[in-house]
């Protein structure tokens, strides 16, 4: 791990990343890849220890409140985040100058935020996002060693459900030949029904592979799946895109079961409702005023 002093910390899309890097060991990273153009160690975390300033001056300037997103290319409850406090601090930033929130994690450590995303909630919007990619508890250890387990997660969901904090998963990505199976995809939905999840991202079925993530996908494959690199290698070559061949028949039990819990499915409308800002104390107030116009 090390620090340094960012230059900025909001993208154009009011994103924020306050780690650079990730711990988590998920065979199947994107963020690996050679194009985000890292100048340490994956696992090296940068630490943006001036995050919270750069956040505070950033919205200070806005003219318009909007929602902040964060954990887009690296989750915001890292292990380090467990005593460096900067996503909390943050967060406590974002809720005093009364933006909403959009977190992004596989870990956990999220509910020890819970106060702060209940307070952002009650006078905006705050969303906390989960990724579900395995429902079978062994094989997530090995897509996903190092993160809180798909049932620790799903509890975490039925938590924030409890506290009224809306929740969006990503089911992504389902891993050709490993996970992109009907029993696994039906496991994953049925947690989200349970844990009254508001909508389900997904991107097709199967996964992205580039220069950087393709060589660390592949040496896990060899480690845990003997011949499966082979395999996509004859089924895919050196393609970025890798749907599943399972696709048509998966998006299908994603869709149907979607409205059977009357969750959002796909990206559109999830996004959609992740970057539209409410101001819950205007809306009331506006309410209360219609109700005295009508008693007078």
């Amino acid at each position: 791990m090390h620090f340094v002093d960012a230059k900025g910390i909001l993208s154009a899309n009011n994103g924020m990343n306050v780690y650079r890097g990730c711990t988590h060991g998920c065979i199947y990273c994107d963020s690996r890849s050679r194009c985000y153009q890292f100048t340490h160690d994956f696992e090296d975390i940068e630490v943006k220890q001036n995050a919270p300033e750069l956040l505070e001056k950033a919205l200070k300037s806005k003219r318009k409140k909007c929602m902040i997103g964060t954990g887009s290319m690296c989750d915001p409850y890292l292990p380090a985040e467990e005593k460096l406090l900067i996503t909390r601090r943050c967060l406590e930033i974002i809720d005093r100058y009364g933006f909403g929130v959009a977190v992004q994690t596989k870990s956990t450590l999220v509910l020890r935020d819970m106060d702060l995303l209940a307070s952002i909630n009650s006078r905006s919007k705050a969303v906390v996002q989960m990724t579900l990619t395995t429902f079978n508890e062994d094989l997530c250890r090995i897509v996903e060693p190092h993160v809180s387990t798909t049932a620790e997660r799903a509890q975490a969901l039925e938590r924030f459900r409890d506290a009224g904090i809306p929740a969006i998963v990503w089911i992504t990505p389902l891993l050709p030949f490993i996970n992109d199976t009907e029993e696994n995809v039906r496991g994953i939905m049925e947690l989200c029904g349970q844990a009254g999840v508001k909508g389900i991202i997904h991107f097709g079925t199967g996964l992205t592979l580039r220069e950087g993530d393709r060589e660390y996908y592949y040496a896990a494959l060899d480690r845990h799946f003997p011949g499966l690199k082979e395999k996509y290698i004859r089924t895919y070559g050196n393609a970025y895109e890798l749907p599943s061949p399972n696709s048509e028949r998966l998006l299908r039990i994603i869709s149907d079961l979607c409205g059977r819990y009357g969750m959002m499915c796909g990206a559109g409308p999830c996004f959609a409702y992740l970057n539209t800002f409410e101001e819950k104390d205007r809306q009331l107030s506006f309410l209360d005023g219609l109700t005295g116009e009508r008693e007078d």
